[in-house]
């Protein structure tokens, strides 16, 4: 056997297969045949393949396994080149969908840039009823011809073409016309080949376009995501973002310029301040055309893509921007871009590169039109957002530029050389508020260092002087929600967690003790000296801002908290991990939370039953209720010291309480009675708040720490002096005082102290 017999088997070998046949019969009728295709209708008859070779056809459809349609037509064309003996052949796909004539490989070369024409939908359904006929060739559409003339060589002699139909969407429809030009054989021998060819190869160039189609579609998401990921990294400047938008339309269409519009509700314009493309000196500031003029303002009113061919024959082009700009516009695609409800702007792209905007840049634009949508949308939303945090940034700088620490403040905090010793100062008898303020800090940072903060948990003693300092600050100068209120309340805290062991008996977590401190000490910043239902019936700030969640003033003060602790040189609590830090701010809110007494009456029935069947420190819901109990407890602290504090404490709470009064009446509001200095009976009212609530709230903690009996004690004292203090309230009210003169009058001390040495 020589050489060539071996690479090269004789096609004659092929036998021809029973089914290739024309018998006439149908399927049902030859058993045999049915057997072999079974899933063939019956009516269906079997032709033979009469002028082509069946080794040769099967040698073909085994080198067709390229991925590639290009490819795979050189291949074909090779094969219709030499069986029809022809001297020049090329295919001209049919795509229907895009409505197109392609030419993308010319004998075996594949072009770099493809020729294409655009065909109507009836041209396309013309060449069904086209006969093979090389003297018939002009009765196909004009433009095809023009593709075929300018592919044909000058000089070549008679043309043949043969339409290619596939039946694959249940209507006939043209994919392929077949150009042999000077074929040897005779058209009806081409006409017969070419269908026999096509009968084996077309599903693999179906199946090849298909999952083409398929990699470019991926392709172009890949791309959109792209894009949108850049789209996104320019959300916080409009103007750029329009002008990477305008980038990337262009980039992804292959145009030449592309224009971007927004639409302004306001006064019905479409408004381009900048167009890609155009040199410097050819940019204007501001471009402004009505809503529903022009080819944009026709996108923009119907919400419809606009594919333009021939820009000069459309008549809603305006020709004056070319003549103004000396820019010629061959072709446009026009598409609106929307956000989620409505159309907010509309993009113009200009002169494909390289032919015309197709099917496919359609279906781009619509596709990248939602990311621009989204994008411009979130834009201008963030815009707002960056307004919005400026001016609150600036209100900040304000605020802390008059309340700002310097370091010679903290310095001489860190460095004081003071001890700071006070008798009876780790006794809930102490009376914090004889400490006097400018110490206060000092003895705030000696607390934490008695409690072992600083060294468990590793905390920068500039920072946390810097951190008290603004919070001292951050307290207004009300008479009684102010800093040394807070002091007294932290001191409480002090208290509970040295007397009660908090730790040492694992009440409290070393972290959970540090976050009970710090809410105890920012509880009440900013407060303004109003309650809770005030700020709502004055529908104030921060009554917009918390009136919906509840509990207003008091997520105020842990706003401030926490942005104070965020303020430059402030964060103390760097230092921990990230879960202990988040745990810590958790724990900071539910704690400064809790000191609404509003919050406290709902929990108040499940934190007796708690004390009551026994505190168990593994359940977390008595953690809870504990944390809540010991910050209620803090807050009402001052009601735990002797008569003479007590008294004074009740003068700042009603000089408080009466301001707001004052303020209601102005508002043309009836303030309640214990607002009101004209009606209050003070001796009244703090008997109900210590007999109703105080001494309840004590009593729950008596019965988790027996120790806290001596705290139940002070109150029932305050009690019995508030008690005997009704006789000299009613005596001088009748001489015309009011009950808030009664109340800071010597008489009034003079007449309790009496009772309590008659009572002793």
């Amino acid at each position: 056997m020589s050489k060539q017999q071996c690479t090269e088997p004789d096609p004659n070998l092929f036998a021809t297969p029973p089914y290739c046949k024309k018998t006439g019969k149908s399927l049902e009728e030859n058993d045999e045949i049915g057997e072999m295709l079974p899933d063939i209708p019956n009516e269906v008859s079997i032709s033979k393949l009469e002028v082509s070779n069946p080794g040769k056809v099967l040698k073909l459809i085994e080198t067709l396994n390229d991925g590639s349609t290009k490819k795979l037509e050189a291949k074909l064309n090779k094969y219709l080149k030499n069986e029809c003996e022809a001297k020049f052949v090329f295919l001209i796909n049919l795509h229907s969908i895009s409505e197109e004539a392609v030419v993308q490989v010319i004998q075996e070369r594949i072009l770099l840039e493809s020729a294409k024409v655009l065909l109507s939908e009836e041209a396309l359904k013309s060449i069904l009823d086209f006969q093979t006929n090389s003297k018939a060739n002009d009765t196909l559409d004009e433009k095809l011809q023009e593709l075929i003339k300018d592919i044909v060589p000058e000089g070549m002699g008679e043309l043949n073409i043969v339409p290619v139909i596939t039946t694959e969407y249940k209507e006939s429809q043209p994919v392929f016309l077949v150009c042999l030009v000077n074929a040897l054989k005779d058209p009806e021998y081409i006409s017969k080949f070419v269908c026999e060819s096509f009968r084996y190869c077309l599903p693999l160039f179906l199946n090849t376009r298909k999952s083409e189609e398929e990699r470019r579609l991926k392709a172009e998401c890949q791309k959109l995501l792209l894009v949108a990921r850049k789209l996104f990294s320019h959300l916080g400047d409009l103007s750029d973002l329009l002008k990477e938008i305008m980038s990337e339309a262009r980039r992804l269409t292959n145009a030449e310029r592309c224009s971007l519009f927004l639409l302004d509700p306001d006064h019905m314009h479409l408004v381009a301040k900048v167009f890609d493309g155009v040199s410097p000196a050819e940019k204007r500031t501001e471009v402004r055309i009505a809503a529903d003029q022009g080819i944009a303002g026709h996108v923009a009113a119907t919400g419809e893509i606009l594919n333009i061919k021939d820009a000069y024959k459309h008549p809603l082009f305006y020709k004056g921007m070319d003549e103004t700009t000396g820019f010629k516009t061959r072709n446009i695609l026009c598409f609106p871009i929307r956000d989620e409800d409505n159309i907010v702007g509309v993009a113009q792209l200009c002169n494909k590169m390289g032919g015309h905007f197709d099917y496919f840049d359609e279906q781009v634009a619509n596709a990248f039109s939602i990311y621009c949508g989204i994008s411009i949308m979130h834009s201008l939303v963030y815009k707002k957002i960056q307004d919005a945090q400026a001016r609150s940034r600036l209100s900040n700088e304000l605020m802390m530029y008059h309340m700002k620490v310097s370091n010679q403040d903290v310095l001489d905090v860190t460095m004081c050389p003071g001890e700071h010793e006070i008798p009876g100062f780790s006794k809930f008898s102490f009376t914090p508020r004889k400490v006097l303020l400018k110490e206060s800090p000092c003895f705030v940072l000696k607390i934490m260092q008695d409690l072992g903060f600083i060294e468990t948990f590793r905390i920068k003693r500039d920072t946390l002087v810097r951190f008290i300092l603004y919070v001292r600050r951050g307290y207004r100068d009300v008479p009684y929600h102010n800093w040394s209120h807070a002091f007294a309340v932290a001191h409480f805290a002090y208290l509970a967690i040295k007397n009660f062991q908090l730790t040492e008996k694992g009440f409290f977590t070393k972290l959970e003790a540090l976050a009970y401190f710090i809410s105890c000490l920012c509880h009440d910043i900013d407060h303004r000296g109003t309650t809770n239902s005030f700020q709502q019936q004055s529908n104030s700030v921060l009554a917009s801002l918390y009136s919906s969640e509840g509990s207003v003033m008091e997520r105020h003060h842990l706003s401030q908290a926490i942005c104070t602790l965020n303020t430059e040189g402030c964060n103390f609590l760097e230092s921990l991990s990230k879960e202990d830090y988040v745990k810590c701010l958790d724990l900071i809110k539910d704690m400064i939370l809790a000191t609404d007494l509003a919050t406290h009456y709902k929990i108040h029935s499940r934190q007796l039953t708690m004390a009551q069947e026994g505190y168990n420190k593994t359940i977390p819901e008595h953690r809870y209720y504990l944390a809540c109990l010991l910050m209620t407890c803090a807050d009402l602290s001052d009601q735990t010291k002797d008569w003479n504090e007590t008294k004074k404490v009740a003068q700042l709470i009603y000089a408080e309480f009466f301001a707001q009064g004052d303020l209601e009446k102005k508002m043309g509001k009836e303030p309640a009675n214990m607002m009101n200095r004209d009606k209050a009976s003070i001796p009244d009212h703090q008997l109900e708040f210590l007999s109703e609530c105080c001494i309840c709230i004590f009593k729950i903690l008596a019965t988790i720490f027996p120790n806290a009996k001596l705290l139940v004690d002070a109150i029932k004292q305050n009690i019995l002096c508030w008690e005997a203090s009704k006789r000299i309230f009613g005596k001088l009210r009748l001489e015309g005082k009011t009950s808030y003169e009664v109340l800071i009058s010597q008489e009034l001390e003079a007449e309790v102290q009496q009772t309590l040495v008659s009572l002793s």
